[in-house]
């Protein structure tokens, strides 16, 4: 579904939640934001206030926004009941919610990974690996969409271990939400839009991450970006993402089509010549990874150009998305193909 029909049809969905109406199974899952847990359409808990809901088209949207699968309606399962060894997992992962459970430890407990890839994908609609990845980052993004007022008792609501969320956070940005002062700081803002939700991070240096929460890589490149630059990475306020909140919300209403953002310097010399090849392409029009290529004179350097490409991390706004196949097909893109024709078709309409 469109994202923004999806907005548009909140109202419409709350009355389904209020009668329980099951022919909106897999239309919409709900978040319920005083608990951190989410729900189907048809969940029996009792209905929580309207302002204290948030609505998820699919189950990882959800849980990049830091909720849990409710234990009650069991929203991420896809067929049946829940398989023991399924089950496990799932609770591995709550109890253990900053760790990374790899195939060897998994072979360490006694448990098959082939099979636990298996059954976890059949029964939850996604791997076992991405469902750590998405538990992890939302843990720790849940504070960057507070914002800076983070308090403990919000904290402690949507995580079984009550200190869990603040070892996400702070194995990720380097730094707990309350423990900044003194320390040089990125300042972290959770940007909604009508395709989802963005992770922007900046500093007076400028910008230096804005892409998708849910995009696969992003965990690795803050905790790479934060190992660099030696910066701790904290929920705040900065005139870098107040632009950078306002233009977005431009582009996405048909206001805007280029970026005045400032860019804090990253990359290496040969990925900064892409990002600048990628701004000069004009909002409606693509290029192929060869005409980049060409561009930057290094006609031979495609592949080079597509990883650097990919490793833009700053997406919409250095556009990334504008690159296609010199046969005209899509091709890959961080924030998953359906975002990039939606924002190619935007750009041309």
């Amino acid at each position: 579904m469109n994202a923004k029909r999806f907005t548009e049809r909140e109202d419409e969905f709350w009355r389904a939640l209020q009668r329980r109406d099951a022919s909106y199974e897999g239309i919409f899952f709900v978040g319920v934001k005083t608990t951190g847990i989410f729900c189907r359409p048809i969940c029996s808990a009792r209905k929580p206030l309207r302002k204290n809901v948030a609505f998820f088209p699919g189950k990882s949207e959800a849980l990049h926004a830091g909720f849990r699968p409710c234990l009650r309606c069991k929203p991420m399962n896809t067929t049946g009941e829940v398989p023991t060894l399924v089950e496990k997992l799932r609770r591995l992962v709550e109890q253990r919610p900053t760790e990374r459970l790899r195939e060897r430890d998994l072979v360490d407990m006694g448990i098959e990974p082939s099979t636990a890839r298996r059954q976890f994908q059949r029964y939850f609609g996604m791997s076992f690996h991405a469902y750590q990845r998405a538990r992890r980052m939302g843990s720790a993004l849940a504070a960057v969409r507070a914002g800076g007022n983070v308090l403990d008792t919000q904290l402690d609501h949507g995580f079984e271990s009550s200190s869990g969320f603040r070892e996400a956070f702070a194995k990720l940005f380097g730094t707990a939400p309350s423990a900044a002062n003194g320390v040089h700081c990125l300042f972290a803002r959770w940007i909604e839009s009508p395709l989802g939700a963005i992770l922007a991070l900046a500093d007076d240096s400028g910008l230096y991450v804005f892409d998708w929460v849910d995009r696969r890589g992003l965990e690795r490149e803050i905790i790479r970006l934060r190992e660099k630059t030696k910066f701790a990475i904290v929920p705040g306020d900065h005139p870098v993402l107040d632009q950078a909140e306002r233009e977005i919300g431009e582009y996405f209403a048909g206001v805007r089509k280029t970026f005045t953002l400032p860019f804090a310097p990253r990359g290496t010399e040969f990925q900064r010549r892409v990002w600048e090849a990628l701004v000069q392409i004009p909002a409606g029009e693509t290029r192929s990874y060869a005409d980049i290529a060409k561009r930057i004179g290094e006609p031979r350097a495609v592949r080079a150009v597509a990883r650097a490409n990919g490793d833009n991390f700053r997406g919409i706004v250095i556009p990334c998305h504008r690159v296609i196949g010199s046969d005209g097909s899509l091709t890959g893109y961080g924030g998953g193909m359906a975002r990039k024709q939606w924002l190619l078709d935007h750009e041309r309409s």
